[in-house]
């Protein structure tokens, strides 16, 4: 019976909502600007690791290094296009 119990996805779903009391935490405390955000940051790119690699069973197949290079990758872009908008729009250089 052990063996058709999903306990990789229960910790993964408790530790999701662990992460979302921590956020709401954040929301609901009166604390720095600075520390609120760095703490949300750190938050969202755990949760978002966490669904990627528990829910969406990215590490469980035989193509799991394409699959991650296209991650990382496209984590790249995204940080390319977020810095260069704030590199252009309010750095205005």
């Amino acid at each position: 019976m052990k063996e058709l119990f999903p306990l990789k996805q229960v910790m993964g779903f408790v530790f999701s909502l662990v992460l979302t009391a921590v956020a709401l935490l954040v929301y609901f405390t009166d604390m720095p600007f600075a520390v609120g955000m760095t703490i949300l940051l750190i938050t969202a790119f755990i949760q978002a690791g966490l669904q990627l690699i528990v829910f969406m069973h990215a590490g469980e197949t035989n193509d799991k290094n394409s699959i991650y290079t296209n991650v990382y990758y496209g984590l790249l872009i995204a940080l390319i296009t977020v810095f260069g908008t704030l590199l252009i729009l309010v750095w205005d250089m």
